[in-house]
């Protein structure tokens, strides 16, 4: 019987697929491509882009299409089964790379290539092709010797496995605790589409009465509104030690000697490799140009913000004291008496709005707005082979009817699904003698499903974290380079790879925008203007709470990268950057470093900075805008045309100075969070 991974053309045959398939596939690819490359080197010469570099990038894009697949189906279709034949491929995967390189054939030549006069008469997406490579080839230990570059292969298996294990033991952590209710009185307080959801796990699980969990569309409702204290201690408490050593799963999945290896594994791979530190290995391929930049970027956002956390916290304390009668807040209050603070000084929760987004309505809105912006029309296509029957298929088309990309989304929270939000790669946009390939991105999201007769409705953060992820999405598949290593998110520079993103979530507040995607759900009547003003008055509600959390997630991040040393203790790291520039410190027992998966199996690691980093260019491209219209469709074309359409074929500053007309100013970052006037 023939393996779908292997004779799939166009979308994966998601219906056919079995993990009895993924070894045998990335196994036959894996050989498959040794063979063509040991052809190419020997016979290429003299090596150029059509006989060699094409050649190298349609093996790597057909590996990475059905890689891609894995991965996506491990994070929304988690299985035994799928586990295990995902682990038994890492260690395959991890020496092919490795193997590459080191290849002193495939590294000669290229740099045969950069250094022959025809390199300049190349396009610039190829030649950035090719810059990468060679740079890549230094990163990957070209130059060490035969002992050092085995050490550098038994580092990245190790760290594969460990970050595939980090997030596995998240995941179990996160599913492995819920809590039954019986008594409804115990729920007072919770909204109806929390309390609807809660009776839906129950007799999913064939339980009696309510059943609240740690996935985020239970956890969040639960310590906004729960008004029952001890049972919001018990669940933040099972929420904060998940995959530790401590709370009601203490030791059961338990990530702290995971992170330790990891830590030490990327230490020892920078020093290998002729870095001081991970965080310096890092920064290599990022828009930054020091550790010391960025840490200066992050204290100056922290000194100009700390204040008004300490503001936040002082009004939220006296309020809670003056009419609550609370004297001393813990952590798990906090959320609670925040939520009736915002209700008190603005009249407005996010469960008032949220019979204004219904789903359907908000991506309808969504898909006008691309419409008025970029000229690009989105529409769904039915029948789509999928992975579950609630994900959805679309197509991105231009004025001139061409489709020029597609996308899945699967927006809602189950079983087996991890948590949060993102986009990933399915097919990536490549140009080979048989045509065009089309760009194809996966949109994950964990919505709180439909309840009975009532559709999903968003909250306003959802929705802004929606537009967060299609923005991506957008930069995946409007990307006009042909060149799969540059093409979309490929290639570019990590902490300029969220600008898209957070660009696009500026619509989420905008009016004109919002009477696109906001209507009741049940008489269609748009957000009304007393309803939109409060949510407009709140938008910087505990704004300095929520920047200095950021930034001490991005410097505790830094420092744990920047500064580690064999007896280094994670939590010390994290106390100490907790005492300098947070105003919330969190009980004893909490570990919030057990699952930051954004830097333990994320990506993100020494690079959690880059979502305030990118936030100035985001907030700074979108004043353009706000200068001359939110649907100026110019403007809009200018974003377009000099960011997402270049992917990584050029230097991130050099395409937003190409938008801007100047570098970036913080200015506009400090406007929107309210540190500046407006």
């Amino acid at each position: 019987m023939s393996n779908p991974l292997l004779t799939m053309s166009g979308l994966p045959p998601f219906s056919q697929l079995k993990p009895e398939h993924i070894v045998p596939a990335i196994t036959q690819i894996l050989q498959d491509n040794r063979h063509h490359i040991t052809q190419l080197v020997i016979y290429a010469q003299p090596y150029s882009w059509d006989n060699f570099v094409q050649q190298l990038n349609e093996l790597d894009d057909r590996l990475r299409r059905v890689w891609s697949i894995v991965g996506h189906l491990q994070g929304v279709a988690d299985s035994a089964e799928l586990r295990e034949a995902y682990k038994q491929c890492l260690p395959l995967l991890s020496a092919y790379r490795s193997e590459l390189g080191h290849h002193q054939g495939l590294y000669l030549a290229y740099q045969s290539i950069a250094n022959h006069p025809s390199f300049q008469g190349l396009e610039r997406a190829q030649q950035t092709v090719i810059e990468h490579e060679l740079r890549d080839f230094r990163l990957s230990g070209i130059h060490l010797n035969p002992e050092q570059q085995q050490r550098y292969t038994q580092i990245q298996q190790s760290l594969s496995e460990l970050s595939t294990q980090y997030h596995e033991q998240l995941l179990d952590a996160t599913q492995g605790w819920s809590k039954s209710i019986t008594e409804e009185s115990q729920l007072s307080g919770l909204p109806e589409s929390a309390k609807n959801l809660a009776k839906q796990r129950a007799e999913e699980r064939e339980l009696p009465g309510w059943l609240l969990t740690l996935d985020l569309p239970s956890y969040l409702p639960t310590m906004n509104y729960l008004d029952d204290r001890n049972l919001r201690q018990e669940i933040y408490t099972a929420y904060t030690t998940r995959a530790s050593d401590q709370g009601p799963q203490a030791g059961q999945w338990d990530n702290g000697p995971v992170m330790e290896k990891i830590l030490a594994l990327r230490h020892e791979l920078a020093v290998l490799l002729g870095f001081k530190n991970y965080a310096e290995y890092s920064l290599s391929t990022k828009m930054a140009e020091s550790i010391e930049q960025v840490e200066d970027f992050l204290l100056d956002l922290a000194q100009r913000s700390r204040h008004m956390a300490l503001q936040d916290l002082a009004e939220l304390r006296d309020f809670a004291r003056d009419h609550c009668g609370m004297e001393h807040l813990e952590l798990w209050d906090v959320p609670y008496y925040s939520e009736k603070l915002r209700l008190h000084r603005y009249a407005l929760s996010q469960e008032d709005l949220r019979p204004y987004f219904p789903l359907s309505k908000v991506l309808n809105g969504l898909f006008k707005i691309i419409e008025l912006l970029f000229n690009m029309h989105i529409r769904e296509r039915v029948g789509v082979d999928v992975w579950h029957p609630e994900v959805q298929f679309f197509e991105v088309v231009d004025e001139s009817g061409q489709v020029r990309g597609q996308f899945y989304i699967d927006l809602f929270a189950r079983q087996g699904k991890r948590s949060g939000a993102w986009m990933d790669d399915c097919i990536s946009r490549h140009r080979t003698e048989r045509g065009l390939q089309l760009p194809v991105a996966y949109l994950v999201c964990n919505f709180t499903p439909p309840v009975g007769d009532v559709p999903c409705l968003l909250t306003h953060q959802e929705v802004t974290t929606l537009f967060h992820e299609f923005g991506h999405g957008l930069h995946h598949v409007l990307t006009q380079v042909d060149y799969a290593p540059v093409a979309g998110t490929y290639g570019v520079a990590w902490d300029a790879v969220e600008l898209p993103s957070q660009f696009l979530e500026s619509w989420a507040w905008e009016k004109a925008a919002l009477d696109l995607f906001a209507g009741h759900y049940q008489t269609g009547a748009p957000l009304p203007e007393n309803l939109y003003q409060k949510m407009v008055a709140a938008k910087n509600f505990q704004a300095g709470l929520f920047m200095v959390r950021q930034l001490e997630f991005a410097l505790f991040d830094l420092r744990l990268h920047a500064h580690y040393h064999t007896d280094l203790q994670i939590q010390t790291v994290l106390d100490e950057v907790r005492a300098q520039v947070a105003v919330l410190i969190p009980p004893r027992f909490n570990r919030f470093q057990h699952s930051f998966s954004h830097i333990f199996s994320g990506g993100y690691a020494a690079g959690y900075y880059s979502y305030k980093w990118a936030e100035v260019l985001s907030t700074d491209a979108f004043s353009k805008f706000e200068e001359r219209g939110i649907f100026d469709r110019q403007t809009g074309l200018e974003f377009l045309h000099h960011i997402l359409e270049k992917g990584g074929s050029e230097d991130p500053m050099t395409l937003f100075v190409r938008f801007r007309g100047r570098p970036p100013e913080i200015e506009a970052l400090l406007r929107k969070s309210g540190i500046l006037p407006e």
